[in-house]
């Protein structure tokens, strides 16, 4: 008996490794434990601090991994985010960032998150780190491009298997590359792919065709879904949009495939036509069918990839 019950004693104190993942956003912060198999042993989420600067930001995410860690009775080996703005992958430092921050430019994230949690921390930008979820999930090994359609639009590039990150940390950044319309987008420039893809502007056109302002592309869709056919005329231009951004994209750097995710994403349904109007149109000149999906991980994805960045710090480090 007595030997019995210092096994069990002796199991329930084992300690697992494992590896955290953190989403950085503007307004939610969350975060994934894993095991060394995968399995997802804890995840939360907490308000993001973004107006009381990059400490505050590191504060906030190192108290939630923290505090899943020790729920879930995990002894970290590495931790990886995904965090919004261009991000120096060397560094871990944020190079550039919308106004919803506050001191995140130029904010070293990796170096910060390590001192509090005692671990070596690997930072993506938010879309590369979704982009190295969903390729994992779906065991992605080619050439592939990432769209984020949220608050704005982000992308990110897989080549040869890799990430394609650019001199400057900001390859695949598709959101704002121009032609699509003539409107001002939230850069300030003229026409980029996010004044009609992104959930701020979907609600933005309908409320310009409209008259009426509904809470953001949520109620646009509910609409659309209801037969309104301006609501579905703004979810069609969208898809549209989208698709042909995909392609010239898939044109440019051979893809035959893109992945979509972000809030957005939720109504593919409504995109669908537009995508696939924009493919009959204007496919890839090379006649190799490109292949649009829609995210499979959720909310999951961000923090999924980042743990693929902590999974390589860990390699490294072995190696």
């Amino acid at each position: 008996m007595d030997a019995d019950r210092g096994m069990a004693q002796q199991y329930q104190t084992q300690v697992i490794s494992g590896y955290a993942g953190i989403d950085i956003g503007g307004t939610k912060i969350a975060a994934l434990i894993v095991d060394d198999a995968g399995g997802v042993l804890a995840r939360g989420a907490v308000p993001a601090p973004a107006r009381e600067g990059g400490a505050a930001m590191a504060d906030a995410a190192a108290r939630l991994v923290t505090d899943l860690a020790h729920r879930s009775g995990a002894r970290l080996r590495s931790a990886g985010a995904g965090a919004a703005g261009v991000v120096d992958h060397e560094t871990g430092t944020i190079r550039a960032a919308s106004a919803t921050f506050s001191d995140w430019v130029g904010f070293p994230l990796a170096t910060e998150l390590s001192i509090r949690l005692g671990v070596p921390v690997g930072v993506e930008n938010d879309v590369n780190a979704f982009l190295l979820g969903e390729a994992a999930a779906a065991s992605v090994r080619d050439d592939v491009l990432g769209v984020m359609l949220g608050t704005g639009v982000g992308g990110a590039l897989i080549i040869d298997g890799a990430l394609r990150r650019g001199p400057h940390g900001a390859a695949g950044e598709i959101g704002h590359t121009p032609g699509y319309s003539d409107l001002v987008c939230t850069c300030g420039q003229i026409g980029h792919l996010e004044t009609l893809a992104s959930g701020t502007s979907i609600a933005l056109r309908f409320a310009e065709r409209t008259g009426e302002h509904l809470g953001g592309a949520r109620d646009v869709a509910a609409r659309a879904r209801r037969g309104d056919a301006d609501a579905v005329a703004v979810f069609r231009a969208a898809g549209r949009a989208l698709g042909l951004a995909c392609a010239s994209a898939a044109t440019l750097l051979d893809l035959p495939r893109a992945i979509v995710g972000g809030g957005v994403a939720h109504a593919w349904d409504l995109l669908q036509p537009g995508i696939d109007e924009a493919l009959r149109t204007d496919a890839p000149v090379s006649g190799i069918p490109l292949t649009i999906l829609p995210a499979r991980l959720g909310e999951d994805a961000v923090a999924l990839g980042a743990i693929e960045t902590a999974r390589s710090l860990d390699m490294a480090a072995i190696s």
